[in-house]
């Protein structure tokens, strides 16, 4: 009994463990293309909730990805698949995609802060020549004093 306790033990186990590696399809979405399609997926699934220039939220954009690649969800799919049973591909074309997105984000971070710089440089000059603009009016303000003082006559 307890041998077939075991055996039925160890069977289990076994069955349930499946490394099971897919066939490609016939139309496998290329390794670089699969990493940029992720990249704008990703890019395109948080988008969703901010609003766009029309002023809309929750907008869809896969559909637009989808379009870019010219690919539909059922190639997708299949090619995810794919690399998904294969885990050290999909791992490296996962860990390229958020380098590419990193990437990217330095990129529209750098652009932000210089301009962000040239804003701070223009109030800088701005708020100098306010400065500037305020002493003359005091240096105005002064002059005209004297010049009061000296052009009346005393009576």
């Amino acid at each position: 009994m307890k041998k077939g306790f075991y055996f039925l033990s160890i069977l289990l186990i076994c069955s349930c463990t499946s490394n099971t590696i897919l066939k490609a399809p016939e139309d496998l979405i290329p390794k670089d293309t699969m990493r940029i399609l992720l990249q704008d997926m990703q890019i395109a699934t948080s988008s969703q909730f901010f609003k766009n220039n029309n002023l809309e939220k929750n907008v869809n954009y896969m559909a637009f990805v989808f379009d870019k690649y010219k690919i539909d969800s059922v190639r997708f799919k299949a090619s995810n698949l794919y690399y998904m049973s294969r885990i050290d591909e999909y791992k490296e074309i996962l860990e390229n995609s958020k380098k590419g997105l990193e990437t990217l984000k330095k990129y529209y971070e750098d652009i932000r802060n210089k301009q962000d710089s040239l804003r701070r440089d223009s109030i800088k000059k701005l708020k100098s020549k306010k400065l500037n603009i305020d002493s003359l009016h005091k240096i105005i303000d002064k002059n005209l004093k004297t010049l009061d003082t000296v052009a009346k006559p005393n009576l």
